[in-house]
This record gives structure tokens, sequence and C-alpha cells, in this order.
């Protein structure tokens, strides 16, 4: 299953992922924001299971199973673009502001902005067609959330 997956992210033109799948790359998407500051942590970790967990209804078994699956794919995958590119063909425009409040509520686990954490929501945004003001209010939406 893992194999396939990346198979299909490493092809130049992936094809659309089914959910099972979008949820791994989802994961993977969160993990490699996660190990972006070089600092992955169990706080980080836990983030990523919560989430999962929350957005898929998974039991916290499935989702660290999902989120180990996904530490091996991200470790592998070349680049970000397939991730996002299997995420914006398998979510929908209106929930894809859920997936930006996830990247930032990985980012912000810390209770600490990196400036390399926030160039790759900056682009995955971009990738995922979510507008700078919207990348904005999904940030804003997680600060409050935290307090």
């Amino acid at each position: 299953m893992f194999g396939r997956i990346l198979t299909s992210l490493l092809t130049e033109r992936p094809d659309r992922l089914p959910q099972p799948d979008a949820q791994r790359a989802l994961a993977a998407l969160l993990v490699r924001l996660a190990r972006a500051d070089e600092h992955y942590d169990e706080g980080e970790r836990g983030r990523i299971d919560r989430i999962l967990a929350r957005r898929y209804n998974l039991s916290p078994f499935e989702a660290v199973t999902i989120r180990a699956d996904a530490e091996e794919m991200e470790a592998e995958a070349p680049d970000t673009v397939r991730f996002t590119r299997a995420l914006k063909d398998a979510v929908p425009y209106e929930d894809r502001m859920g997936l930006m409040e996830a990247l930032w509520s990985v980012a912000l686990a810390d209770d600490a902005r990196d400036p390399r954490e926030d160039a790759m929501i900056r682009v995955t945004a971009d990738l995922l067609g979510i507008s700078d003001k919207d990348r904005a209010i999904a940030r804003q939406n997680v600060e409050k959330s935290k307090t």
C-alpha cells in the first residue's frame, strides 16, 4: 500500500488519490512541515495525531499508524508539490481552509514561528490555491483557538 501511494505521488501527473491515501498525503505534508525547522518532537507528533484523528474520525491508534507511515513516505518523497497536488485534487476548495489550519496548528505547536515553516506554509498555500488573506485568516483562527 505504501509503495502504491508513493509510486502514485512520484509520477509526473499523479492520479487522484482515494480517501485513505489522501489522509496519508496530508499526514506526510504535516510531517514535512514539522521537520522544516529541523526540530521534530513529541509535541508536533501528538499534534499531527490529533489533527488526523479529528479530521478523519480515527482512533488514536489509527492516527499514530497513519502518521508513522507518513514519516516514511515524507522521507522518500522528492518534493512537497506531490503532496499538495494530491490534496488539491482530493479536497474541495471550500474544505482547504481546514488544511491551512492544520498546517498552522502544527507550525505553532511549539509556540514559536520559524521562518522555514512560514515559508513552507506560504508555498503550500499557493500550491493549494489558497489566497494570502485566507492563509492569514487560518493562522489567526489557530492562534485564537490556543488562547
